[in-house]
């Protein structure tokens, strides 16, 4: 059945007031999910599942408490609603929390022209399982391939709903669909593995179970029998695959949570040069078809295009209502929250500066060094930027590839080599991270 979630949100705005709430948002959301296993050409596994699920943030005065439930029967609403008023009176004072004011909030957007939803129906299940019987068969079919550790489908449609005290009522629909593939080669020790995947909005966009089951194969050959190259500083290419891990650590030091609790390398950042001058970071949350795209945040204010980093020098924390007014800036759009907690900043979709050359003009330009195509845990100290984490790729001597690596930390510091990176021009242009292959010279390595 079919739920009005803008009926719900009302309805949890409603007993708020009654409840005693000065102020309050709701949250309401549903969907469908499906999911399909396949391992040895069988079925392994189907789950189906479909939900509803609220939300309620109230606040008095500085104090506020957030409560949800999946029960959205009336006396449900009306216990929530006194528990989170009950609740935010216990509550530590926060002078930064509140809604937005009436005048800023998003108004006429259009969501047609952000194709969030495909139209088409829900995947049978058994289309489900023969793409994933189809990946597996064309992973098997790579010569080596000894077995499948899983090969998956599947297919998710989400409505989400938001409305507030302030006068905010909006809400949109969301699909997604998926095939990934892991296979594996060797035995025992001299066992590896590695995966293909693709999720997009459009079931028409998404690759074919036969090439990422191809390419997840190959790329598993491509590992087998490793080395650790000798200890020393040389140039390191990080692969499209991995290279938005990078940009990520940039967008976590540049969010304002971070920033605002003094926990980051770019506490005192605006201005300053993050990325060598001919490149720029921009986020748009408009592009059509894109996973993180959204006409509005979750404190209903309009989302918009902007420049986190222009010509190397960063211009932008990411900041939701509250960090925005602990900086004294205005806020940039970015609150995200589910139905279970209250608002904080979250980046959308976002894209580097793409290069002039290709990934192999870089290799060849490398002489000797390390491409980068897998990374394993982290260190990294979000006051200093200092950078540490387990690798495995490919080694490149003479400037070609000369065979596969495994066991290698990279060390150094973050904001350093951020500002001497080299793009290629091979991002994907679908991702919500559209980052090309990276190169930086003069890493540290610890391998023999």
């Amino acid at each position: 059945m079919a739920h009005d979630l803008a009926q719900l949100t009302e309805q949890l705005l409603d007993a708020a007031r009654r409840a005693g709430a000065d102020t309050a948002d709701a949250m309401a959301v549903d969907g469908t999910s499906l999911s399909v296993d396949v391992r040895g050409g069988t079925l392994e596994q189907a789950e189906r599942s479909e939900a509803v699920e609220i939300g309620l943030r109230v606040l008095l005065g500085q104090r506020s408490a957030t409560v949800s439930a999946s029960d959205v029967r009336a006396e449900t609403m009306a216990e929530m609603a006194e528990r989170a008023v009950a609740m935010a009176r216990e509550a530590p004072e926060d002078p930064y929390i509140g809604l937005a004011e009436p005048g800023a909030l998003a108004r006429d957007w259009d969501i047609d022209a952000l194709e969030l939803s495909d139209p088409s129906a829900e995947p049978d299940p058994a289309m489900l399982e023969e793409d994933a019987r189809r990946a597996e068969a064309a992973a098997l079919a790579v010569d080596g391939i000894t077995r499948i550790d899983s090969a998956s489908t599947g297919y998710g449609a989400t409505r989400v709903h938001l409305a507030a005290t302030n006068g905010f009522s909006g809400g949109y629909r969301r699909t997604q669909r998926s095939n990934s593939c892991v296979a594996i080669a060797g035995e025992g020790t001299g066992m590896e593995r590695d995966y293909d995947g693709d999720g997009r909005i459009f079931q028409s966009d998404l690759r074919s179970p036969e090439e990422i089951g191809r390419s997840a194969g190959e790329r598993t050959m491509a590992r087998m029998n490793p080395r650790r190259p000798k200890t020393g500083a040389y140039p390191v290419l990080f692969d499209e695959r991995i290279s938005s891990s990078l940009i990520g650590h940039l967008l976590a030091a540049a969010s304002g949570l971070s920033v605002s609790r003094g926990a980051s390398w770019l506490r005192d950042g605006l201005g300053r040069d993050v990325l060598p001058a001919g490149l720029s970071l921009t986020e748009d949350p408009h592009r059509p078809r894109a996973m993180s795209s959204r006409p509005f945040d979750a404190e209903g204010l309009p989302t918009r295009p902007r420049a986190i980093v222009e010509a190397g020098v960063l211009k932008s924390y990411t900041l939701d209502l509250a960090c925005a007014r602990k900086l004294d800036l205005a806020p940039t759009a970015n609150a995200a929250r589910s139905v279970a907690s209250g608002p904080s900043p979250s980046v959308w979709n976002v894209a580097l500066t793409q290069g002039t050359q290709s990934r192999d003009d870089l290799i060849a330009e490398m002489g000797t060094g390390l491409i980068v195509t897998s990374m394993i845990g982290a260190t990294i100290n979000p006051n200093t930027g200092d950078y540490s984490r387990g690798a495995a790729g490919l080694w490149v001597e003479n400037g070609a590839i000369a065979y596969p690596v495994s066991g290698v930390t990279i060390a150094g510091s973050l904001p350093d080599f951020l500002r001497r990176m080299t793009p290629a021009n091979d991002a994907r242009p679908w991702l919500t991270r559209v980052v090309p292959s990276l190169l930086v010279e003069g890493l540290t390595l610890a391998g023999d």
